[in-house]
């Protein structure tokens, strides 16, 4: 609802219109100036008005109506000369009874919708309406003591008929300046309300554009993390089988064959998973995909950890010492951790087999919880110092982290005490909060359970799995450090050939 008296705190100025505006209000100025003309010939016609000489009826009209060329764009200079002219020539005796109130009422109208500064517009039409009341109740107190004028109203009683007639000409100036008064208002805020209408459609237009683009870089993003995942795990993998069949072609050609066949099979599925992702980015690009059909981020990590005893068996076959163990009951976790998981553990063992050095073994370990799944993948080989100064290093951990924070979990990279490397990731499940208490209670039941004659079978894996904790193996680190693992409910190790 447009307010009756606008805020002259705004600070938004009403721009001009299009070109051709003061086209426009050149002929209205001219179209005003000849009816205004047309109708001071008829009241002289008619006995009205008729007294004053002519060059100061046409210097009236002009004064009174060449002003509104500019109403918009002078609007309070206007609204003035004009106010000032009305007034003066009815005190002349020039003037008609329609035209002369018609651009009266334009010229104040105008300085409501068009005014720059809100404060002056509100003074300026309060300085003329206040003028004209003015003017008005002296003109009848004036006129009350003439028995000349109107003397076919008689003046006598406390409500005469002259005092009907000047109420009435109160009225009716009311309703006149507040007409002007508030329509101008109107039509300044409506202008002012479809501007903030715009000003937000473009800012939304903007918007739509920068959440396109960011959505477009973070795919780049997760397709660059993918790429470097597959790329470096296979061709790492190639690298050493590659080298393995060289130094034993002239020895034992049959473990030469082997480990080039190892080759053509790490090749072959680095091929399949790389034609997976573009596959899903073409489909992504092509119109015609069938509705329901896999996005690239649905389709671009196909793995999860349930396939994290073929990846340990790729990387045991391609010559590195490696371990795995499953704790506690797999439950269902979401997509995302699945894949993540698995391509945090591809990452650790392919930086493993660059970094860690001849001879080094890996543990792998996978905890399942009621609210959390626990990941923690170590080594015995170089400390973090050796890998820290291996190019490339950074963009794999970086990787690592970006996955991890992505789904809410926690990322704990560093040097083990007692020599090796240690990659640990935990991932809340079900909004479960991950909290020092969780290792609390870990650390109670397992205490519970070592105690038990029926773990011995179990007690070799867990007291591994806890010795990162005992000697104080995480190094301060930007991430906090996830809690230490408990002892498992369940275990299935695969035990380094």
């Amino acid at each position: 609802m447009t307010d009756f008296v606008d805020s002259p705190a705004s600070d938004w100025q009403r721009p001009l219109p299009e070109a051709g505006w003061w086209r426009t209000d050149l002929w209205v100025a001219i179209g005003l100036a000849a009816a205004t003309a047309g109708s001071v010939s008829l009241s002289r016609a008619a006995g009205v008005f008729d007294e004053s000489p002519t060059w100061l009826v046409i210097i009236w009209v002009i004064l009174l109506t060449v002003p509104l060329a500019v109403r918009r764009r002078w609007p309070e200079a206007a609204a003035i000369i004009v106010s000032l002219t009305f007034s003066v020539g009815a005190m002349l005796g020039v003037g008609d009874v329609l035209f002369g109130n018609i651009c009266l009422y334009l010229s104040i109208y105008s300085v409501g919708a068009w005014g720059r500064n809100r404060v002056v517009a509100l003074w300026v039409r309060g300085a003329i309406i206040l003028g004209m009341f003015l003017w008005l109740f002296w003109a009848l107190l004036d006129q009350s003591n003439q028995v000349n004028v109107l003397p076919e109203l008689s003046r006598e009683g406390a409500f005469s008929p002259y005092a009907a007639f000047g109420l009435l000409q109160v009225l009716i100036n009311i309703l006149y300046f507040a007409a002007a008064y508030y329509f101008g208002n109107a039509s300044w805020n409506s202008a002012r309300r479809a501007a903030s209408l715009v000003a937000r459609t473009h800012e939304l237009a903007e918007e739509r554009e920068r959440t396109a683009h960011q959505a477009v870089v973070l795919e780049r993003v997760r397709i660059a993390r993918e790429l470097h995942d597959v790329v470096a795990h296979h061709v790492s993998m190639m690298g050493v089988q590659a080298g393995a069949a060289r130094r034993v072609l002239g020895s034992d050609p049959d473990e030469a064959v082997l480990a080039i066949t190892r080759i053509e099979e790490s090749a072959r599925s680095a091929v399949k998973e790389l034609h997976a992702l573009l596959g899903a980015l073409r489909d992504d690009d092509d119109p015609k995909s069938p509705p329901g059909s896999l996005t690239t981020s649905e389709s671009i990590s196909i793995r999860g950890a349930h396939q994290l005893e073929q990846l340990v068996a790729e990387n045991r076959a391609a010559g590195l010492a490696v371990k795995f163990s499953l704790i506690g009951e797999p439950i269902t976790v979401p997509a995302t951790v699945d894949a993540c998981i698995y391509r945090i553990t591809q990452e650790a063992l392919t930086n493993t087999r660059k970094h860690a050095g001849a001879g080094a073994t890996a543990d792998v370990r996978l905890r399942y919880e009621p609210h959390a799944v626990e990941l923690e993948v170590t080594d015995d080989g170089v400390g973090a110092v050796t890998r820290s100064a291996a190019p490339g290093r950074g963009l794999g951990h970086r990787g690592m982290r970006e996955r991890t924070d992505a789904v809410g979990g926690e990322l704990h990279l560093g040097a083990r005490s007692r020599g090796g490397y240690l990659v640990r990731a935990r991932f809340p499940l079900d909004g479960g909060a991950i909290s020092n208490n969780d290792a609390v209670s870990d650390e109670g039941a397992a205490s519970k359970q070592n105690a038990a004659p029926n773990n011995t079978a179990v007690s070799h894996d867990t007291a591994s799995f806890h010795d990162g904790a005992a000697s104080n193996e995480r190094p301060a680190s930007n991430n906090c450090a996830a809690p230490a693992f408990g002892t498992p409910l369940a275990e299935r190790s695969s035990a380094t050939p």
